[in-house]
């Protein structure tokens, strides 16, 4: 009897989610917003978490939307652009050096606020929240705060990049919204996300993303079919991501949001703010469009900003690429800094 009640409102905290994601894409669709059907559900979510509403978003969802979108991306590979990634090198590099200095000066700005060391740090790193969650805990930290900045911080950079971009283009329409994608022609490539699983067995980083796009790239490379959803749908994945976003915060008090929000709010713009630096590098000197090159080096999570970069249409591949490339360097190398880090503060 206690299961079923759990189980009706676990359906009923989902089917809430939900109608919230529906209600705040139509309000920002009216108030002709960017990205709605996104930032709408997000902000709604957002607020009814904060308002103490028992909101959830079933991860089995939240992965085959991810799944979706990977295999929308990797629909978009051609040959012509994997023969360019070679050329990716200096953007690559400005890009780490911007990851290293944003890192250095939020760490800064953590402890200040009184945060521990390396507490601090696994806070500052600008991506991968699951991965740094993991690693901080591994190593004793503050999880609950690791947590609370890097999923705040997600979705600053979610609340400010589209409206930033969207004020840049003159107010105008976003693109992915004006689109009118054709649909289902290649339907049978959702087959490929009964693979999903083996993404999590081969612990790849992000796994509902990145192997469905993966697959997706060798199909549409090889002209054997590549995904096109039709806008409705488009927009029916990118509620159910945004609601999941939303939720994440769902069981928060407000007094603990606030606290942690007054803070994550600084590192976010100051890690925004080094990152565009070296995004008007790559701008100035490799001739990126400017919106691309920023999106590309924004501190947000790979999947995050993968889904962003398809839904306003702003060279997925480019900007994925080198979200995914900070992830695997930062699972790399974070454990041995923050090691190091463990080190000097015991001798």
């Amino acid at each position: 009897m206690r299961r079923l009640v759990q189980r009706r409102g676990g359906m009923m905290a989902v089917g809430h989610a939900l109608l919230l994601g529906v209600l705040g894409g139509l309000l920002f669709k009216l108030l002709a917003l960017p990205l709605p059907w996104m930032l709408g559900p997000l902000v709604a979510n957002l607020v009814a978490s904060m308002a103490g509403a028992r909101l959830k978003m079933p991860g089995q969802l939240r992965e085959l939307c991810l799944g979706i979108m990977g295999l929308v991306l990797g629909g978009q590979v051609t040959t012509e652009l994997v023969e360019r990634l070679p050329s990716l090198s200096l953007s690559l590099l400005l890009l780490s050096v911007g990851v290293v200095v944003a890192t250095y000066v939020v760490t800064l700005w953590y402890r200040r606020c009184g945060l521990e060391t390396t507490t601090a740090f696994f806070s500052a790193l600008p991506g991968g929240m699951a991965a740094m969650v993991v690693l901080g805990e591994k190593l004793g930290n503050d999880v609950r705060g690791i947590a609370m900045g890097q999923s705040l911080r997600v979705v600053l950079v979610l609340l400010v990049l589209p409206p930033l971009f969207w004020v840049l283009e003159g107010g105008v329409s976003m693109r992915a919204e004006d689109a009118g994608t054709p649909g289902w022609q290649d339907a049978w490539l959702l087959l490929l996300l009964a693979v999903v699983p083996l993404g999590h067995r081969l612990r790849l980083p992000a796994p509902a993303l990145l192997l469905p796009l993966t697959l997706g790239a060798a199909l549409s490379v090889g002209g054997i079919g590549s995904l096109q959803l039709p806008a409705w749908a488009m927009g029916a994945v990118l509620l159910v991501l945004g609601s999941s976003i939303g939720t994440r915060f769902s069981g928060t008090s407000v007094r603990e949001l606030l606290a942690y929000g007054r803070y994550a709010l600084v590192a976010t713009l100051l890690t925004l703010s080094v990152l565009a630096v070296f995004a008007e590098l790559i701008h100035r000197w490799l001739g990126v469009p400017r919106d691309i090159a920023l999106l590309a080096l924004a501190p947000g999570g790979m999947a995050e900003m993968a889904v962003l970069a398809v839904a306003l249409d702003m060279d997925p591949l480019y900007v994925t690429f080198h979200h995914l490339f900070r992830l695997v360097a930062l699972m790399l190398i974070a454990p041995f800094i923050a090691l190091r880090i463990g080190r000097r503060q015991m001798d």
